[in-house]
């Protein structure tokens, strides 16, 4: 069977997104919320990304969704974007490290793999042990300056990971819009939260966004958003949780090397370390489920 059956390109694809532009997006957020407050920035992203999507699949006779996917992409799109993606860019805007988010943001697969369990699923002892693996990343990740410095970063970036992971589960059970309306639907009901959250926290701007905040924030909402979560989207619905969540093997690295080289960032000795262990406990969890790729891709 040729690579080209087995991995269909619109899956190589979105796997590409999710691995290199998820990646970057981290410095990109770092960068935007020099000029604009977090909630904000991430409101405006959301809300401009999933109207453009949505006008564009309705303009090509895409039906709109019913009431109860409206109420499924508000709860999908509150997990994954406004506490989820809401929760990084709060963290980068109080000093937490664009690699050091991204890196804490790998614990995702773990946390997914616990909450698989509410609905069935059992952990193999490789399971288990790539949970008990990513615990101990985590305690060493908390050992570097970085996190260190800001308890409260800590907190936000591992809350974010955990209602990321949770949402994508429960995303598997729901009654959501078919393809990109899913996308769509949950980045407008996402947005609005956030949007809600900046005018109830009483943030304001302080001065009009500089081109690098403007072309920070245009990144973010043309290929952060309407191109990788459209993808992430599109994998959640064809492969097996741990493959969709595999971009955590990759985006530490990219996240880390971009932020060394274009922000600056350093990275400790533990944060280093720790990398390797997330990495591996994330490797762990995903092994059992690769095993056999073609029943997984075909699902």
């Amino acid at each position: 069977m040729s690579a080209t059956r087995r991995f269909p390109l619109p899956l190589i694809g979105a796997f590409l997104a999710l691995y290199f532009i998820w990646g970057s997006t981290y410095l990109f957020i770092r960068i935007g919320v020099e000029s604009w407050p977090p909630l904000l920035m991430a409101g405006i992203r959301f809300v401009t990304a999933g109207s453009l999507l949505y006008g564009f699949l309705r303009w090509r006779g895409v039906p709109a969704p019913t009431w109860q996917q409206w109420k499924s992409a508000g709860a999908i799109g509150f997990l994954l974007l406004s506490c989820g993606n809401g929760g990084v860019t709060l963290a980068e805007h109080i000093g937490v490290a664009s690699g050091v988010a991204a890196l804490a943001v790998a614990t995702v697969p773990l946390f997914a793999l616990l909450f698989a369990m509410l609905w069935g699923h059992r952990n193999t002892r490789l399971e288990w042990a790539g949970v008990a693996l990513g615990l101990v990343g985590i305690g060493l990740l908390n050992l570097g300056s970085n996190l260190q410095a800001s308890p409260m970063g800590a907190a936000l970036i591992l809350f974010a990971a955990a209602a990321w992971a949770f949402g994508s589960i429960w995303s598997r059970q729901l009654s959501l819009p078919a393809g990109p309306m899913a996308s769509a639907a949950q980045m407008l009901m996402g947005g609005v939260v956030l949007l809600l959250g900046s005018a109830l926290s009483g943030e304001r701007m302080s001065q009009w966004p500089t081109p690098a905040g403007w072309g920070a924030l245009a990144y973010l909402v043309v290929f952060g958003s309407i191109l990788a979560f459209s993808a992430y989207g599109y994998l959640l619905k064809h492969v097996r949780p741990a493959a969709a969540t595999s971009y955590a093997y990759v985006n530490p690295a990219v996240a880390v090397m971009l932020g060394i080289v274009f922000a600056g960032e350093h990275i400790g000795a533990p944060e280093c370390l720790a990398m390797a262990v997330i990495i591996g406990a994330v490797v762990l969890i995903g092994l059992p489920q690769w095993r056999k790729p073609q029943q997984a891709l075909t699902r």
